[in-house]
């Protein structure tokens, strides 16, 4: 069983690797996206809203299908999907064909995220240690590669199709061959007991239901916060070098492969503080330390300590959403997988929500001000820290909290 449980592992790890470049070929080539199809800056947003929307709509429907399919079947299929959007992408020259490509993109992302964090999280379980952090580090390290190809291609002036196919070639026969030793985890085997459950999760109206959303929603608003710092990084750190700081149009590349790097450091030894100190003081400091990158950021005096604030933010975030879907199977440990999918939805949520709201306070007040914003939003986590504790006790208003076992005990729910 031990070698099923490393195969297991490493072929999880190699998905999240493969996601992370994926997605980095994608969002890095933007622009030559927009130039190849002829994308007006008007429509632009429309389709960059479409995927995180989508990938929304994957996740709930994959929270339906786990009921009956086991993740790691939705995982095996849904990556290869991804991986032939993105060459779909590349490959096209019409309007109607990059919004087959994106929708296709979008919904199996929506859908590769949930089964991927799903098996994550069976996993630590059956491991009995914190493992989830360097399954995201994977992912870090995935899309600096994917980054950095991508700047190849860009450097070299090639086509967006000649930069995705030999990706693609490598990923997706990789991939599929590594889905054979996938493991569904501890929540495979009572998958009747998971049904029952996960139709608990779902439920909208009841005592019981009205406890579970009670008990979810910290984790929800944690991951938006997470992510509306995160897509701030992602889409205002060079302009605000350049446009705020004023540094050159080179340097103004550098903050965000600076904060991807920290976030694959920050995560690599993030799991053996889980297991030192535990989640909770892991989460509470990610937060405090990226509220001070956002703080650096903010009042920075010139480029490179603007760069200081960058290393923060990726050193602090980086923990966040990890221990979030961790926190969430230990929630929900019948019914891990659903608690999950519906979860996952607040990842795009997050990265709807943070780059037009930073844009929108930076025109009408100004950058600096705006930073503050998502800092103000990642500290409000630690109001929401004892969520994450292995067995939390109480609501936070004086009153014991029932042990999600306990929830539904009369139809073997939560």
């Amino acid at each position: 069983m031990t070698d099923v449980l490393r195969r297991g592992r490493a072929s999880l790890a190699f998905s999240f690797f493969a996601q992370g470049a994926t997605f980095a070929l994608l969002v890095t080539r933007i622009p030559a996206i927009q130039d190849r199809y002829g994308v007006s800056d008007a429509l632009l947003p429309a389709f960059l809203a479409a995927v995180p929307i989508l990938a929304g709509v994957g996740s709930v429907t994959t929270e339906q299908l786990v009921r009956r399919i086991r993740p790691s079947r939705l995982l095996r299929w849904s990556q290869p999907v991804v991986l032939l959007a993105l060459l779909g992408v590349g490959s096209g020259d019409r309007l109607v064909e990059l919004a087959v490509a994106l929708g296709a993109f979008g919904l199996a992302v929506g859908a590769l995220d949930a089964s991927m964090n799903m098996l994550g999280v069976s996993l630590q379980r059956t491991y009995g240690r914190s493992i989830m952090l360097g399954f995201h580090a994977t992912y870090s390290l995935g899309g600096i590669v994917g980054a950095s190809l991508a700047w190849v291609g860009a450097h070299w002036h090639l086509s967006l199709f000649v930069s995705y196919l030999p990706v693609v070639l490598v990923l997706l026969p990789a991939a599929f061959v590594g889905s054979r030793w996938y493991v569904d985890g501890g929540a495979a085997s009572v998958p009747e007991a998971d049904a029952e459950a996960a139709a608990e999760v779902g439920k909208g109206q009841g005592q019981s239901g009205a406890l579970v959303f009670r008990l979810l929603l910290p984790l929800c608003l944690v991951m938006t916060f997470a992510y509306i710092g995160d897509s701030t990084v992602s889409n205002w750190s060079a302009k605000y070098l350049q446009d705020v700081l004023g540094s050159s149009e080179q340097l103004a590349t550098v903050p965000y492969n600076v904060y991807m790097v920290m976030t694959l450091v920050g995560r690599a030894v993030g799991d053996f503080g889980v297991r030192r100190f535990g989640a909770v003081a892991v989460v509470r400091l990610g937060a405090v330390v990226a509220a001070l990158g956002f703080a650096v950021v903010a009042v920075a005096p010139g480029a490179w300590v603007g760069m200081l604030g960058f290393t923060l933010l990726g050193l602090g975030l980086c923990v966040l959403v990890p221990q979030t879907f961790a926190a969430a199977g230990r929630l929900f440990p019948g019914a891990s997988d659903a608690a999950i999918a519906r979860l996952n939805i607040f990842n795009y949520v997050g990265f709807l929500i943070g780059s037009p709201l930073v844009g929108a306070l930076g025109d009408a007040w100004n950058y600096r001000g705006a930073m503050l914003v998502p800092m103000v939003l990642v500290l409000a986590t630690l109001g929401y820290a004892r969520s994450f504790a292995p067995e939390p006790d109480r609501y936070g208003d004086g009153h014991e909290r029932p042990r999600t076992a306990d929830v539904g005990r009369g139809s073997n729910g939560l």
